[in-house]
């Protein structure tokens, strides 16, 4: 055993670093966080918590809440434009047949505020923009933009696809843009074509659209369109151009456009990085987007974060060697998440084809697409792997 209680600093207080700050807390690490932005104010978009994200909360005993915060998924559909029915998804039915947690679909806020609870009284730092690191066989010290530092045992780099902490472990490193914008919005709706607890998606020529039931009579959507690279990365345009790109689509898509107020939708470009596979330096790791940042298609980014934070949590506890424990951890989490990340970008292309007979083939074949088919490829996706050290 350690001879004293050990130390983490946390740098991001996105989802990951929060999770992980609690799932510390119950193995008896002490924690501090610091995050760069000046207030903890989730972006107004939604996400999915899906089976394999809420067993691992359950392995650790953290309890979120996730169903009364958010929305059971009840039901999984892909259309196309039109809102021609083209197949279920069976999440809900096969992760009920595997005995797992319910996927939630819940609003970033609501997600983030569960978090804040379940950290309690947890040190958190903003204002504190990381900028690098030392590290020494005893522990490693972050450097942050203002000149102040913060040394704990270990440093675990949770600050997104830009990660100050990646940056100084990899070197130079692009992005991966590809090469499709994302709008994104919150907004009070209902339609009788989007029943409560549903999950709908539009497949069209180039560009999507995404309906989801977050709770609270609130629901989320996303659309995307492919464009250049350089448009979709600092999109300037108006809600305008956004209805023109939906006409013509479904009513319930084109109704979601109209209700909301142009300055609530947020526009991102789609861009993860190349799995990396070596995350560590001595006492520093990484966690969640820091360390393997994917595409949106699997809806496994919130999922892989908290998977993350329960096992290397479940790793450092009573660990003897603590640098040890962050590679052991590395080796742990790399095939898994190195399959989510090449997965999530091999959907997305799928998702974005805009040629007719391709998109055509992918239509078909995913009509043909059998429960216990959908069960064998996604059996393994939705079970937590477990924290068996």
């Amino acid at each position: 055993m350690t001879s004293h209680r050990p130390k983490a600093v946390v740098i991001g207080a996105g989802i990951g670093g929060l999770t992980l700050a609690a799932a510390l807390r119950q193995v008896d690490i002490d924690v501090e966080v610091y995050e760069r932005a000046t207030e903890l104010k989730a972006a107004g978009s939604g996400l999915g918590v899906l089976s394999n994200g809420g067993a691992a909360l359950e392995a650790l005993g953290i309890d979120l809440g996730l169903e009364k915060r958010g929305q059971v998924l009840r039901r999984f559909g892909v259309n196309d434009a039109e809102g021609n029915h083209i197949a279920w998804f069976p999440i809900p039915e096969l992760s009920e047949e595997l005995g797992l947690p319910p996927t939630v679909v819940i609003s970033r806020s609501a997600l983030q505020q569960g978090l804040l609870e379940a950290v309690g009284d947890t040190p958190i730092t903003l204002g504190a923009a990381a900028v690098g690191y030392e590290t020494r066989p005893d522990g490693a010290t972050v450097r942050f933009a203002d000149g102040s530092r913060a040394h704990g045992d270990i440093v675990i780099g949770a600050d997104g696809i830009n990660s100050a902490i990646r940056r100084q472990i990899t070197g130079p490193e692009p992005v991966r843009e590809a090469g499709y914008v994302c709008w994104l919005a919150i907004v009070p709706f209902g339609h009788p074509r989007f029943p409560a607890g549903s999950v709908l998606h539009y497949w069209g020529s180039g560009q999507r659209f995404g309906l989801l039931d977050i709770g609270q009579g609130q629901t989320y959507w996303f659309g995307t369109k492919n464009m250049p690279v350089e448009r979709a990365a600092d999109w300037q345009g108006t809600k305008d151009e956004i209805v023109q790109a939906y006409a013509g689509w479904a009513e319930e898509v084109q109704a979601a456009i109209r209700a909301t107020p142009e300055e609530d939708i947020i526009a991102i470009p789609a861009r993860d990085r190349a799995f990396l596979e070596h995350w560590g330096d001595g006492r520093v790791t990484l966690l969640g987007d820091a360390a393997h940042p994917m595409l949106t298609s699997l809806a496994q980014g919130a999922a892989m974060a908290i998977e993350d934070a329960v096992v290397l949590a479940r790793t450092l506890a009573g660990a003897d060697d603590l640098t040890a424990a962050l590679r052991g951890y590395e080796d742990r989490r790399r095939e898994r998440t190195r399959a989510m990340v090449h997965a999530s970008h091999a959907l997305s292309e799928q998702e974005q084809l805009e040629d007719p007979a391709q998109r055509h083939e992918r239509d078909e074949r995913l009509r043909r697409t059998t429960y216990a088919e959908f069960a064998e490829q996604q059996r393994d996706v939705l079970t937590f792997p477990g924290i068996h050290v």
